[in-house]
């Protein structure tokens, strides 16, 4: 399994769906991951840059893929960003294989 943050702004339409009809949709977020063998870590309601934030793992990119297609498609949602996050270890363990690596830059 692989731990994603999903940052996302509502749309127009998704702000007007929730002034109109208030909701705690992280119900219903829950259960999209549960169908496709995925969990939400946390989802967070944010000021500034984005409007929803959002840690959940699922198995594999496609699947985060698929479901962020999904979910841009219903148009409440846009200007999804869903980086993959990478557990310190395997972040250190990268480090350790980036020293053996040797690479020149452009114009030396």
């Amino acid at each position: 399994m692989s731990c994603y943050l999903v940052q996302a702004d509502y749309t127009q339409q998704g702000v007007s769906g929730l002034a109109s009809s208030p909701q705690d949709r992280s119900g219903a977020l829950a259960s999209l991951m549960e169908s496709i063998g995925g969990k939400i870590h946390s989802l967070d309601i944010c000021f500034g840059e984005f409007d929803v934030v959002i840690i959940m793992e699922a198995s594999d990119d496609i699947e985060m893929a698929s479901l962020s297609m999904a979910v841009g498609a219903s148009g409440g949602v846009t200007n999804i960003h869903t980086p993959v996050l990478i557990p310190t270890s395997d972040g250190f363990a990268a480090a350790q294989n980036a020293k053996e690596i040797t690479f020149r830059p452009p114009g030396q």
